[in-house]
């Protein structure tokens, strides 16, 4: 063979090896990008999905925060006004919505008394009389409601009319009614800070749990 001939096939060997080469390189620069779209579309999968994660969780929190703020409420029973129906410490749920109070309804109150000088604080009381209703507690310790005198089968203590209050009897107006606690006797209710008007009204109690069960 000569010389000629050998070039050429080094030249050719050479070439082939170039190639291989050219394609080898070719073929893990694809593979890399192959790896590195897959990377990104992972992680564009794990940012929707965290995503999706907290925009559920904003929802979540903002029906909860509806529910709460806007359609139910929750307090806890400052006092014993309500023993035995509802003792000091209890959870109590409410609803906000119930604009239109009836007589026998236990309600939440934000009202202000001759004790508080101007504050406002959170009462709960049985609804006795509504509009239209004329009130009067006597000194006997008897509720009248519009001339009858109230059987109160729920209620275990007499009506005191608390003297240096309110002045019987009492005519409601529009929007306005009368509340009683359950715990006549030393209860705070509108015989010390008068009729409740609408303005008043923060929810009609529709639950309540009792603290030595939580």
């Amino acid at each position: 063979m000569n010389n000629a001939s050998s070039e050429n096939i080094i030249r050719q060997e050479t070439l082939e090896e170039e190639q291989n080469r050219l394609a080898n390189e070719q073929e893990e620069k694809e593979e890399k990008a192959e790896k590195t779209a897959k990377k990104i579309k992972k992680s564009e999968k794990s940012v929707r999905s965290y995503q999706y994660l907290a925009l559920r969780l904003f929802l979540l929190v903002l029906i909860l925060w509806i529910l709460l703020f806007k359609v139910v409420g929750i307090t806890r029973m400052p006092n014993a006004d309500m023993y035995p129906r509802i003792d000091a410490g209890d959870i109590v749920l409410f609803y906000r919505l119930d604009k239109n109070v009836r007589a026998q309804d236990i309600i939440v109150i934000s009202k202000e008394t001759p004790d508080t000088n101007g504050e406002k604080h959170l009462w709960i009381a049985r609804v006795v009389a509504v509009a239209g209703d004329t009130v009067e507690i006597t000194s006997d310790q008897h509720l009248i409601v519009n001339g009858n005198k109230m059987i109160e089968s729920n209620i275990f203590y007499s009506t005191s009319p608390y003297e240096g209050y309110t002045t019987y009897p009492v005519t409601l107006g529009e929007g306005e009614f009368f509340v009683l606690s359950d715990s006549r006797t030393n209860g705070t209710d509108s015989r010390v800070f008068g009729p409740v008007t609408k303005e008043d009204f923060i929810g009609t109690v529709i639950t309540i749990l009792r603290r030595s069960n939580l």
